[in-house]
Protein backbone atom coordinates (compact mmCIF):
# COMPACT_ATOMS: atom_id res chain seq x y z
CA UNK A 1 0.00 0.00 0.00
CA UNK A 2 1.36 3.78 -0.88
CA UNK A 3 0.82 7.05 0.95
CA UNK A 4 -1.57 7.78 -0.82
CA UNK A 5 -3.18 4.52 -0.03
CA UNK A 6 -2.86 5.08 3.20
CA UNK A 7 -4.54 8.97 3.45
CA UNK A 8 -7.30 7.33 1.26
CA UNK A 9 -7.72 4.81 3.69
CA UNK A 10 -7.79 6.73 7.08
CA UNK A 11 -10.47 7.93 7.69
CA UNK A 12 -12.21 4.22 6.96
CA UNK A 13 -10.13 2.57 9.25
CA UNK A 14 -11.72 4.67 11.80
CA UNK A 15 -14.90 3.44 11.64
CA UNK A 16 -14.27 -0.22 11.17
CA UNK A 17 -17.34 -2.18 13.14
CA UNK A 18 -17.49 -4.97 10.74
CA UNK A 19 -17.31 -7.94 11.82
CA UNK A 20 -15.69 -10.40 9.19
CA UNK A 21 -15.63 -14.34 9.23
CA UNK A 22 -14.74 -17.88 7.50
CA UNK A 23 -16.17 -21.44 8.26
CA UNK A 24 -12.23 -22.64 6.98
CA UNK A 25 -10.28 -20.64 9.45
CA UNK A 26 -10.37 -18.39 12.66
CA UNK A 27 -8.70 -14.78 12.88
CA UNK A 28 -5.36 -15.31 13.17
CA UNK A 29 -4.88 -19.09 12.68
CA UNK A 30 -2.94 -20.83 9.59
CA UNK A 31 -4.92 -21.46 6.51
CA UNK A 32 -5.69 -24.78 4.95
CA UNK A 33 -3.03 -25.97 2.76
CA UNK A 34 -6.11 -26.46 -0.09
CA UNK A 35 -6.18 -22.12 -0.13
CA UNK A 36 -2.74 -21.82 -1.01
CA UNK A 37 -0.20 -22.77 -4.09
CA UNK A 38 0.94 -25.98 -2.61
CA UNK A 39 -3.21 -27.22 -2.39
CA UNK A 40 -6.00 -26.43 -4.90
CA UNK A 41 -5.02 -22.91 -4.90
CA UNK A 42 -8.65 -21.82 -4.30
CA UNK A 43 -10.22 -19.02 -2.89
CA UNK A 44 -11.92 -19.61 0.87
CA UNK A 45 -15.78 -19.09 1.90
CA UNK A 46 -15.43 -15.58 3.47
CA UNK A 47 -18.75 -13.47 4.56
CA UNK A 48 -19.13 -10.36 6.90
CA UNK A 49 -21.86 -8.79 8.84
CA UNK A 50 -24.79 -6.97 6.36
CA UNK A 51 -23.70 -3.28 6.48
CA UNK A 52 -27.19 -0.93 6.52
CA UNK A 53 -27.04 1.36 3.26
CA UNK A 54 -24.69 -1.02 1.74
CA UNK A 55 -25.14 -1.29 -2.39
CA UNK A 56 -22.29 -3.63 -2.87
CA UNK A 57 -18.59 -4.68 -1.25
CA UNK A 58 -15.60 -5.17 -2.14
CA UNK A 59 -12.62 -7.62 -0.79
CA UNK A 60 -8.70 -7.03 -1.06
CA UNK A 61 -6.74 -9.53 0.03
CA UNK A 62 -2.98 -8.81 1.11
CA UNK A 63 0.35 -10.19 2.67
CA UNK A 64 2.07 -7.11 4.35
CA UNK A 65 5.17 -10.05 5.43
CA UNK A 66 6.26 -10.13 1.30
CA UNK A 67 9.93 -9.99 1.16
CA UNK A 68 9.28 -6.96 -1.43
CA UNK A 69 6.53 -5.16 0.24
CA UNK A 70 3.05 -5.78 1.18
CA UNK A 71 1.77 -8.53 -1.96
CA UNK A 72 -2.02 -8.12 -3.31
CA UNK A 73 -3.93 -11.74 -3.78
CA UNK A 74 -6.91 -10.81 -4.59
CA UNK A 75 -9.36 -8.05 -5.81
CA UNK A 76 -13.17 -8.13 -6.07
CA UNK A 77 -15.65 -6.10 -6.16
CA UNK A 78 -19.22 -5.09 -6.62
CA UNK A 79 -20.09 -7.84 -4.73
CA UNK A 80 -24.12 -8.99 -3.87
CA UNK A 81 -25.14 -10.39 -0.81
CA UNK A 82 -22.80 -10.92 2.43
CA UNK A 83 -20.13 -13.67 1.48
CA UNK A 84 -18.14 -15.37 -1.18
CA UNK A 85 -17.89 -18.89 -1.31
CA UNK A 86 -15.30 -21.36 -2.04
CA UNK A 87 -14.32 -20.68 -5.39
CA UNK A 88 -15.76 -17.02 -6.06
CA UNK A 89 -11.88 -16.03 -6.70
CA UNK A 90 -11.77 -17.79 -10.02
CA UNK A 91 -11.37 -15.23 -13.10
CA UNK A 92 -14.71 -16.98 -14.66
CA UNK A 93 -16.93 -16.35 -10.99
CA UNK A 94 -19.48 -14.02 -11.46
CA UNK A 95 -19.28 -13.23 -7.60
CA UNK A 96 -18.12 -9.41 -8.45
CA UNK A 97 -15.68 -7.53 -10.51
CA UNK A 98 -12.17 -9.60 -10.50
CA UNK A 99 -9.31 -7.34 -9.76
CA UNK A 100 -5.76 -8.03 -10.69
CA UNK A 101 -3.26 -9.38 -8.15
CA UNK A 102 0.09 -9.19 -7.52
CA UNK A 103 1.21 -12.40 -9.63
CA UNK A 104 -0.35 -10.13 -12.42
CA UNK A 105 -3.38 -12.44 -12.89
CA UNK A 106 -7.12 -12.35 -12.75
CA UNK A 107 -8.79 -13.21 -9.37
CA UNK A 108 -7.41 -15.15 -6.07
CA UNK A 109 -3.99 -16.77 -5.63
CA UNK A 110 -3.66 -18.13 -3.10
CA UNK A 111 -0.74 -17.86 -0.16
CA UNK A 112 2.61 -18.58 -1.48
CA UNK A 113 5.48 -17.33 0.89
CA UNK A 114 9.09 -18.09 0.05
CA UNK A 115 10.40 -21.16 1.50
CA UNK A 116 11.78 -20.70 4.89
CA UNK A 117 10.68 -17.03 5.25
CA UNK A 118 8.64 -17.71 8.14
CA UNK A 119 5.24 -17.40 8.97
CA UNK A 120 3.12 -14.81 6.51
CA UNK A 121 -0.20 -13.26 7.45
CA UNK A 122 -3.07 -12.97 5.04
CA UNK A 123 -5.59 -9.97 5.40
CA UNK A 124 -8.88 -10.48 4.08
CA UNK A 125 -10.56 -6.88 4.31
CA UNK A 126 -13.71 -6.49 3.13
CA UNK A 127 -15.29 -2.96 2.51
CA UNK A 128 -19.21 -2.00 2.00
CA UNK A 129 -19.61 0.69 -0.18
CA UNK A 130 -22.72 3.06 -0.49
CA UNK A 131 -22.79 2.71 -4.18
CA UNK A 132 -21.82 0.49 -7.19
CA UNK A 133 -17.80 1.39 -8.65
CA UNK A 134 -17.52 1.68 -12.34
CA UNK A 135 -17.01 -1.92 -14.04
CA UNK A 136 -13.18 -2.52 -15.08
CA UNK A 137 -11.98 -6.43 -14.94
CA UNK A 138 -8.71 -6.22 -13.91
CA UNK A 139 -7.88 -3.27 -11.35
CA UNK A 140 -5.20 -3.39 -9.01
CA UNK A 141 -5.74 -3.03 -5.26
CA UNK A 142 -4.68 0.56 -5.22
CA UNK A 143 -7.34 1.39 -8.03
CA UNK A 144 -9.77 -0.14 -6.28
CA UNK A 145 -8.74 2.43 -3.25
CA UNK A 146 -8.77 4.96 -5.16
CA UNK A 147 -12.61 4.24 -6.84
CA UNK A 148 -13.57 3.51 -3.25
CA UNK A 149 -12.40 6.89 -1.33
CA UNK A 150 -15.29 8.45 0.04
CA UNK A 151 -17.80 5.28 -0.47
CA UNK A 152 -16.89 3.30 2.20
CA UNK A 153 -19.77 3.27 5.06
CA UNK A 154 -17.56 0.34 7.09
CA UNK A 155 -15.13 -2.13 6.97
CA UNK A 156 -13.82 -5.35 8.68
CA UNK A 157 -11.54 -7.59 8.45
CA UNK A 158 -10.10 -11.33 9.20
CA UNK A 159 -6.72 -12.94 8.64
CA UNK A 160 -5.24 -16.37 8.69
CA UNK A 161 -1.19 -17.58 8.17
CA UNK A 162 0.96 -19.06 6.45
CA UNK A 163 4.24 -20.67 5.78
CA UNK A 164 6.45 -23.27 3.80
CA UNK A 165 9.28 -24.92 4.88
Amino acid sequence: MNSLDKVYFLEDLIRSRMRVYSTVFENGMRIDKKYTCDGEDVSPPISWDPVSGAASYALIVEDPDAPMGTFVHWVIYNIRGTSLKEGDGSSTSQAGVQGRNDFGRIGYGGPCPPRGHGTHRYFFRVYALKEDLPVKKGVTASELRRMMQGKVLDQGEIYATYSRS
